[in-house]
């Protein structure tokens, strides 16, 4: 019989990680996430408000989960967000605290953030030329992107993580500058395989860089080889470092290596969906079941249910593959 106290699916995969989306908006239109108008919003009774988070998010960790990402949409277009941080910090079992952004904001919150307890943070960061930012993200910020970068790393968020989505063709171009950035600033790089989860996204088979031709591209570019620190464990990414100890990168090889035999992750969306995947075709709606009076073990009973029926795995390229009515936004990235 399993622990009261974890989550654990059919597969016997045992889930403590949750991901956590506070907003579906975002002031960015990247071209892989959502396209560039006719975007509709949720209305603001349908967000969970944080005391409605905050109850969810203790339920989750009486069930063992002890790792929390806070997510968007931009998470830090949320009012005070730094509130809701200083819950989460303090919650028991709670040992990682982070957060996924766009940078845009990051600047003038940074501060606060840390003071509430947040622990690290990725920064998306799909190229690191101006013009080919616009392109890809539809908005002329790097510069502002990238003065939140540098403040992340004097408020003690280091080493901040910069999350790059390559795409063939628009910015693959830019791998050995993402390496030559790896080796000279304390930065991990983290490059992300294009998934079809965009709204006319574009996205194709041919138009993936699978992580084994990046890191080729990097070992051509450097003369140095990467040695792995961790491949194919609890976290999504494959951590690589150069030999010579100069830079660390990140590998999430979801189409080319899917890591979905060890996925440890669930996922709330802002309207209060739980999402065992994130391609679910299915949701459970915990949002209903906080605003109809359920008891905190009848929301356990619903999460041990959905986890129990966590999916195999995503079946990207396979064909039984069904896309996510939901883009990247609407889910939480």
């Amino acid at each position: 019989m399993n622990d009261p106290g974890t989550l654990q699916d059919s597969f016997g995969r045992v889930v403590n990680n949750l991901r956590i989306s506070v907003t579906d908006r975002c002031n960015f239109r990247c071209r892989y996430c959502m396209p560039e108008e006719g975007v509709e919003w949720l209305g603001k009774n349908q967000l969970l408000t944080y005391e409605e988070l905050a109850r969810i998010a203790k339920v989750f960790s009486e069930l063992g989960v002890t790792k929390i990402r806070l997510t968007g949409g931009e998470p830090l277009m949320r009012k005070d967000l730094h509130v809701f941080v200083r819950y989460l910090s303090g919650l028991t079992g709670i040992e990682d605290l982070a957060l996924t952004t766009n940078g845009y904001f990051l600047a003038e919150q940074a501060q606060d953030l840390v003071r509430a307890g947040l622990k690290r943070i990725n920064v998306s960061l799909d190229s690191l030329d101006p013009l080919r930012f616009n392109l890809v993200t539809r908005r002329n910020h790097f510069h502002r992107v990238w003065e939140g970068i540098e403040e992340a790393g004097r408020q003690g968020l280091g080493p901040v993580k910069l999350n790059a989505v390559l795409i063939r063709g628009v910015n693959d171009d830019e791998i050995p500058r993402f390496a030559d950035l790896a080796r000279s600033r304390p930065f991990v790089i983290r490059f992300i395989e294009f998934m079809p989860i965009g709204a006319d996204d574009g996205w194709s088979p041919d138009r993936v860089v699978s992580s084994g031709e990046i890191i080729r591209r990097i070992e051509d570019h450097t003369g140095v080889r990467l040695v792995p620190v961790e491949r194919h464990g609890f976290q999504p990414a494959d951590r690589y470092r150069f030999e010579d100890g100069a830079g660390e990168v990140g590998f999430i090889s979801s189409v080319s290596e899917p890591f979905c035999s060890h996925c440890n992750r669930v996922r709330v969306t802002a309207d209060g969906r739980l999402r065992t995947c994130l391609f679910s075709l299915q949701e459970t709606d915990l949002r209903a079941l906080v605003r109809s009076g359920a008891s905190d073990e009848e929301i356990k009973t619903a999460i041990r249910g959905a986890v129990a029926r966590k999916e195999a795995g995503h079946m990207i390229n396979q064909p039984g593959f069904v896309r996510p009515e939901r883009t990247m936004s609407q889910i939480g990235g």
